[in-house]
C-alpha cells in the first residue's frame, strides 16, 4: 500500500497516451452510435430523476474493465443501499469500489470523496489495469466547492458560483484519461433542469469532457430506457476508436432517427405522403426496429459482435 495525495496534478499533457482503442459497455446505444474508448471522459447530463443512477449501474455492470471505482457524492442515503444491494451483482462488487458522502455530509468531506476516488482510480491505473470511474454527481461536487468558496468570502459569479468553483472542475476531471501502461475511463454525473441553458456545471463540464450523452425526460417518460437522446449526443473518441464501417452504419441510422424526428408531426396528423422521398420513407419503416435496438433493460447485456450484427441489419 503506497500514500499518495488525494488533490493530485493532472498528468502533464504531453505525457498523455491516445485514446486509440474503443471500450466496449454492454449498452446497444453508446457501443452503437456513441462508442466510447479507453480513457475517454464522458458527461451524463440529465435531470433528476432521469434514469442516470440506472445507466451507471447498467455502465458498472456491462464495462469491460479490470476495476471499477464508483464516487456517490451527496446522495441520499437510501439510494446508496440500493445502489450496492440491488443495482451491482456480487461478482460485480468484487471489482468495485465504493467512496460514498451523503447529502448529509459536510461539504469538505463531499470533496475530498470526489477527489479520493479520483485518487483510488489513479492507483488502479498506475498498475496498469483498465479502470472505469463513474462519478455521480459532479453538480454536487460542484455545489460543495460553492458552499466552501461562499464561506471564505469569495464573490458569488456564475449563478451563484464563485470562480473557484470553475477553476476546480478541470483539475479534477483532467485527472482522468490514459497513461503508457494503464487507463482511467470516467463518466461524470451532470444535473441540470430543461435544457440546461445557463447551467454554469453544465456549460463549463461540456467544454472540458470528451463527449456529451444527453437523456431525455420524453424518453424516460415514455419507458425507454436508457433514455439517451442519441440526436443530441456525442463521442468525440468515435472517429478514432470505430472501424470504418461501424461509423457509417451509425451515420445511417442517426440519419433515420433525424429524418424521422423531422417528418414525426407530419405523421402524427395524418398530412405524411409517403412516394415523396424515399429515405423518410425508410425512416417510418425502420422506427420501430430502431427504438426497439435503443431500448435496452437494466440486466440485458449485449456483445460488440451481436450489437454491431444488429447495426448493419438496420442501416442495410
Amino acid at each position: 500500500v503506497t500514500d499518495r495525495p488525494c488533490d493530485a496534478s493532472p498528468p502533464d499533457a504531453l505525457s498523455r497516451a491516445l485514446v486509440e482503442h474503443r471500450l466496449e459497455l454492454g449498452l446497444r446505444a453508446i457501443d452503437g452510435l456513441l462508442t466510447c474508448g479507453e480513457g475517454q471522459r464522458i458527461g451524463i447530463y440529465g435531470e433528476p430523476g432521469g434514469g442516470k443512477s440506472t445507466l451507471l449501474a447498467q455502465l458498472v455492470r456491462g464495462a469491460a474493465v479490470d476495476v471499477v471505482v464508483v464516487g456517490l457524492i451527496g446522495e441520499r442515503g437510501r439510494e446508496v443501499r440500493d445502489f450496492i444491494e440491488t443495482q451491482i451483482s456480487p461478482q460485480v462488487r468484487q471489482r468495485t469500489v465504493l467512496v460514498v458522502a451523503t447529502s448529509d455530509r459536510p461539504a469538505v468531506e463531499r470533496m475530498k470523496a470526489a477527489m479520493t476516488a479520483t485518487a483510488i482510480a489513479e492507483s488502479f491505473r498506475d498498475e496498469g489495469l483498465k479502470v472505469l470511474l463513474v462519478m455521480d454527481s459532479v453538480t454536487r461536487y460542484a455545489r460543495a466547492l460553492r458552499e466552501i468558496g461562499l464561506a471564505a468570502g469569495e464573490p458569488p459569479t456564475r449563478r451563484g458560483f464563485p470562480p473557484s468553483v470553475m477553476a476546480e472542475l478541470p483539475r479534477l476531471m483532467e485527472r482522468a484519461g490514459p497513461a503508457a501502461r494503464g487507463s482511467i475511463t470516467a463518466f461524470y454525473t451532470v444535473l441540470f433542469e430543461g435544457d440546461g441553458a445557463g447551467d454554469p456545471v453544465a456549460e463549463e463540464t461540456r467544454g472540458i469532457l470528451d463527449g456529451h450523452i444527453i437523456l431525455s425526460p420524453k424518453l424516460a417518460g415514455s419507458g425507454h430506457y436508457p433514455a439517451i437522446d442519441v440526436l443530441t449526443s456525442r463521442s468525440r473518441v468515435m472517429e478514432a476508436v470505430a472501424a470504418p464501417a461501424h461509423r457509417a452504419q451509425a451515420r445511417r441510422v442517426r440519419d433515420l432517427l433525424a429524418r424521422h424526428a423531422e417528418i414525426e408531426f407530419l405523421v402524427q396528423v395524418g398530412e405524411y405522403r409517403r412516394g415523396v422521398d424515399p429515405l423518410n420513407d425508410l425512416a417510418l419503416d425502420r422506427i420501430e426496429d430502431i427504438r426497439a435496438f435503443l431500448r435496452q433493460a437494466s440486466d440485458d447485456h449485449t456483445g460488440f459482435g451481436e450489437m454491431l450484427s444488429r447495426l448493419g441489419r438496420l442501416a442495410a
